[in-house]
């Protein structure tokens, strides 16, 4: 198949049968790993946009800001350079240098918040930066 945006390539149907692990068991492994952006995540990326074009006034240009430590920031830096969105990742301090890395190099200006949320944690720091 030949796909004009990365954002199409969402592997659905990619099944490993794992025969003789268990006796009367048919036991299957799915290939998430084999999307583009790595993880199941994608799908959630492309399900949110989808979402924000449809009914919350995402246009061509817009801007996309989440917060996220992982594989959704890459799923949505990627659905977001794909549509020509500028997108923000608020990260915090436990963050992978290796994430960051890749959220940025799909175009994402990434921030990273370690200041402590009265809970301790990090969590509430990111979700009130979004706010502000």
């Amino acid at each position: 198949m030949i796909y004009n945006s990365i954002d199409e390539i969402i592997t659905d149907s990619i099944f490993l049968k794992l025969p003789g692990l268990r006796h009367h068991v048919r036991v299957y492994l799915k290939f998430e790993g084999l999307n583009p952006a790595g993880s199941i995540k994608l799908k959630t990326a492309v399900a949110l946009i989808n979402n924000a074009e449809r009914n919350k006034g995402l246009r061509p240009n817009g801007e996309v800001i989440e917060s996220s430590s992982g594989n959704l920031g890459i799923g949505l830096a990627t659905v977001c350079a794909a549509r020509g969105y500028r997108f923000t990742c608020v990260v915090d301090s436990n963050t992978s240098d290796q994430i960051v890395r890749i959220m940025s190099c799909l175009g994402a200006n990434v921030v990273c918040i370690d200041r402590r949320d009265a809970n301790g944690g990090l969590l509430g720091s990111r979700i009130d930066f979004i706010k502000q």
